[in-house]
C-alpha cells in the first residue's frame, strides 16, 4: 500500500524544508509567529488533503512535480539566505 507514495517521499522531505525556509523568511520580515505557524498549518493540511484525494493522477506526474518542487526549494533558499545577509549587513 505505501509503495504507492514512495515516490513522493523526496517531496515530502523537501516540502518540509521549503516550509521552514518560507517561515523563516516570515520571522526575517517581522510576521507574527502565531499567524505565521498557523497559516502553515493550514496549508500543510490543504497539501495533504490534495494529496490524499489526487495521489493515483499526480502519480503519472512523480518525475515532474519532484523536479518542480525540489528547484522551488532551492529557489526560496538562495532568496532566504540572500535576504538573511542583506539584513545581516544592515543592522
Amino acid at each position: 500500500m505505501l509503495e504507492q507514495y514512495l515516490p513522493f517521499v523526496g517531496l515530502i522531505i523537501f516540502g518540509n524544508i521549503e516550509n521552514l525556509i518560507l517561515s523563516s523568511q516570515g520571522v526575517v520580515q517581522g510576521a507574527d509567529p502565531k499567524t505565521l505557524g498557523g497559516l502553515s498549518i493550514i496549508v500543510v493540511i490543504l497539501w495533504f488533503i490534495i494529496g490524499t484525494v489526487l495521489t493515483d493522477v499526480a502519480i503519472q506526474y512523480a518525475n515532474v512535480i519532484g523536479f518542480i518542487g525540489g528547484l522551488a526549494i532551492f529557489i526560496l533558499g538562495i532568496q532566504a539566505v540572500y535576504e538573511a545577509i542583506k539584513n545581516i549587513r544592515g543592522a
